[in-house]
């Protein structure tokens, strides 16, 4: 089954745009840089600043012509191979790569997991809202940091590589998340839907289509699911939990935004019963 994760070819007017866009950004990248940053002689009083295109093809590997092309915002055919040799001979950080290959409209073979943090102050927050479970989470379902509470619920998160701190991942996969989640199959879709929703955002960062990727994988559930092509925003709601030697957690989960736009939210789940609350607090005792 495939995974689509665009929904139609590009527009030649957007096209033109997006190469356009590339020529200009690389542009800019390659007058930003001397040639004594990347060891090449001077070579006395420059009309330009910056390099040179033939030294950036140089450093690159690539022919002058092609990469001339290229900042003309020509339309060639652009390898992931190619593009990673100019991201590294104009030495872009991690945000401007991400930014080149999505220009290109190309997977990186190389793709920067980043490992985001939380401040101090939020971490203390968390920590401070025990028994309740709390978690502060990214709009790709990457859980960026927890209590003790939160762990509870879906497992030793410090025990898993980063790119598996996912929501979704532990959704779909065998995983203490999966167990314990009581209507597992109504979550699962809307949590689909959700990502889905937010993706548009960020539908050319190879992080989000790796995740695609590797869900479909694994998980002939996720594919069927993607393949509906449900949408919906996050809020807030109602989750409940099946924990062994506790019993039924019943809880509203609350998102709360941490920047303007819906990104990364700090979530809290607040008992909706006596029973849930007492239930919580035998928790926080283990």
């Amino acid at each position: 089954m495939s995974l689509s994760t665009t929904t139609g070819r590009t527009s030649g007017s957007a096209a033109d745009s997006r190469r356009h866009d590339l020529a200009a950004f690389l542009r800019s990248r390659r007058e930003r840089i001397s040639p004594e940053q990347v060891g090449l002689p001077a070579t006395g009083r420059r009309r330009t600043p910056g390099l040179r295109r033939e030294e950036v093809a140089q450093l690159a590997a690539v022919g002058v012509t092609w990469y001339t092309w290229l900042e003309q915002g020509r339309d060639i055919q652009v390898s992931a191979q190619v593009l990673d040799a100019v991201a590294r001979s104009l030495m872009l950080d991690p945000s401007e790569r991400a930014h080149l290959f999505a220009l290109a409209q190309a997977d990186d073979p190389s793709p920067v997991l980043d490992c985001p943090t939380v401040n101090p102050a939020f971490r203390a927050m968390l920590d401070q809202m025990g028994p309740l479970p709390a978690a502060v989470l990214n709009s790709r379902y990457d859980v960026l940091a927890h209590n003790r509470a939160y762990g509870h619920l879906v497992g030793d998160l410090e025990a898993l590589p980063f790119e598996d701190r996912n929501l979704m991942w532990l959704a779909f996969t065998e995983s203490r998340f999966h167990d314990v989640l009581v209507d597992v199959e109504t979550e699962r879709e809307g949590m689909v839907a959700r990502f889905r929703s937010a993706m548009a955002d960020h539908g050319a960062e190879p992080v989000w289509k790796t995740l695609v990727a590797r869900l479909g994988q694994v998980s002939p559930d996720f594919a069927a699911s993607w393949e509906r092509h449900e949408v919906e925003r996050p809020g807030s709601g109602i989750k409940r939990f099946q924990v062994p030697g506790v019993g039924l957690l019943s809880c509203d989960y609350t998102s709360l935004w941490l920047g303007p736009r819906p990104g990364a939210r700090m979530v809290v789940y607040t008992p909706r019963c006596q029973e849930t609350r007492a239930r919580l607090e035998l928790l926080a005792e283990r």
